[in-house]
């Protein structure tokens, strides 16, 4: 198989969906979740649109740039309102959302 177009934006999306929904499942094992329902309603939307970004990434789809500029948006929305917390899985999330951030941004760029 040949090389993949935008496979490190691929994989940052991927990697950010997984992150956030650990995240959001971690966060509803936490004592204080109603303090938690940003952070977790942002985690599933930002997992959402992460595995969307990567999907249509993946098959070179039409509307691929202008979703991986929503996700971007998303991401760094997502991760603004994890580093608000200092759980380990917040952290993670939060760190994980600004690398998919920034790899949508330069592949939506290009």
């Amino acid at each position: 198989m040949g090389h993949i177009p935008n496979s490190d934006c691929i994989e940052a999306c991927n990697a950010c969906a997984n992150a956030c929904d650990h995240c959001a499942t971690a966060c509803l094992r936490e004592d204080a979740v109603a303090d938690m329902a940003r952070c977790i309603a942002l985690d599933l939307e930002c997992a959402d649109l992460c595995r969307l970004a990567a999907a249509s990434m993946s098959r070179d789809g039409e509307f691929a740039r202008q979703i991986c500029r929503l996700c971007a948006d998303a991401c760094e929305a997502c991760g603004k309102a994890c580093s608000e917390h200092d759980h380990p899985h917040c952290r993670a999330c939060a760190q994980a959302c600004q690398a998919c951030a920034e790899a949508c941004r330069t592949m939506a760029a290009a």
